[in-house]
């Protein structure tokens, strides 16, 4: 975007009405004709451009007001921050100061009141994203606001204006560990995560609250090995999967470790509703998948084998076997041959009046196999009137 250059010589409101009064008298004087503002500002070799919105204006801060940030950016008048832009920049603007310079962009050249209408956003969100950082670096406390809940964990709003997420796994006893109790409430937190290319930010609400105990968390997390196997206690349902807690002993202590098992990680068959499988308090075992980031993945199909490993030497080519019907699409049906593989009879072996419904038992045979996609081609067996297997 092409950045405006400052047409009026960094004129204010005050300037600019002492050069038109001398560009009046030197019109006088030299009897030469003034058809606009435009031959009066000529006089005095100050250029008028026009403002466009969305362009990119330097300026130099003149005044802060309550709900207002004023900005000489060369107009017959100051620049004005207001309204909803004034609101999303304020905590920016409280450390801003008369004679700042300022890159803003305008947001309306001209108003029904005559303002200019500009946005400072731009500087406020480079200056937001590197107040997050320095708290980050030195773990300094800052002030948010729970709006909603989101993912397992609350949506906050934070200085700047500013979006972040603090996991359920980082809300202390203060909230029962639960995400819902601080919606609607200012909350103390520390930064976990800044990535200003990814546009996130992680806070911690326990790293306020329980310092100490989260310390040794950590601690216990690095001393974790994948493929830990854990009795564990479910936390919270999601539909995106379960939210479980292990328990550590150290000598006399006792941690409790919280992760999540993603619906993805729950059985090798497709799950369309975690509820109906899992609820709150039941003890289920897990295995640890993952544990970066500071945050622990555990799942449970991969307790048991994979059902694919080996799947070509189970089902050879031309194999005959029995199948459920489990789900009918548009693109043909799909068969259950069991827990965790599934194959397709195609559309257009359905035709010429053959039917299969849901549930049902079929009799397939394999007419291919994709590993890598995890996919099976089905042939469908029927038989005639005469009972006579055909293909």
């Amino acid at each position: 975007m092409g950045r405006l250059r400052v047409s009026y010589g960094g004129l204010n409101q005050k300037n600019m009405k002492n050069k038109i009064k001398k560009s009046k008298v030197k019109a006088v004087k030299s009897n030469k004709a003034i058809a606009s503002m435009e031959d009066l500002l000529n006089l005095e070799g100050v250029a008028l451009l026009g403002l466009k919105k969305g362009q990119e204006v330097k300026g130099r801060i003149t005044a802060i007001k309550n709900k207002g940030v004023y900005i000489d950016i060369g107009g017959k008048t100051d620049a004005v921050v207001t309204g909803k832009e004034f609101e999303f920049v304020k905590d920016y603007a409280a450390d801003l100061k008369v004679g700042d310079e300022i890159e803003v962009q305008v947001r309306q050249p001209e108003n029904d009141k005559g303002q200019i209408l500009v946005s400072i956003r731009g500087a406020a969100s480079g200056y937001g994203w590197n107040y997050f950082k320095e708290k980050e670096n030195n773990g300094g406390e800052l002030t948010v606001f729970a709006r909603e809940l989101n993912r397992g964990g609350a949506v906050v709003v934070a200085p700047f204006g500013f979006f972040g997420f603090i996991p359920g796994s980082q809300i202390g006893k203060k909230y029962d560990g639960e995400p819902d109790k601080m919606i609607g409430k200012k909350v103390k937190v520390k930064v976990l995560e800044v990535d200003q290319a990814k546009n996130r930010l992680v806070f911690s609400e326990r790293l306020v609250s329980e310092p100490g105990k989260v310390g040794e968390e950590v601690d216990a997390m690095e001393s974790l090995k994948i493929d830990d196997v854990f009795e564990a206690e479910v936390v919270r349902v999601e539909p995106f999967g379960i939210f479980v807690r292990i328990i550590l002993e150290k000598g006399e202590i006792r941690l409790n470790l919280e992760g999540l098992v993603h619906i993805s990680e729950i059985s090798w068959e497709k799950v369309d509703e975690v509820s109906t499988l899992y609820k709150s308090k039941d003890k289920i075992k897990v295995k640890l998948i993952n544990k970066s980031e500071g945050r622990l993945q555990f799942s449970i199909k991969r307790l048991g084998n994979d059902p694919w490993l080996k799947i070509e030497d189970k089902y050879p080519k031309d194999k005959e076997l029995e199948g459920t019907v489990v789900r009918l699409a548009t693109f043909g049906a799909l068969v259950r041959l069991e827990a965790g593989v599934e194959g397709l009879i195609h559309i257009s072996k359905l035709t010429g009046g053959v039917e299969v419904k849901e549930g049902e038992k079929v009799q397939v045979y394999i007419e291919s196999i994709d590993v890598s996609k995890r996919k099976i081609s089905l042939g469908l067996i029927m038989l005639d009137k005469k009972n006579v297997i055909y293909k």
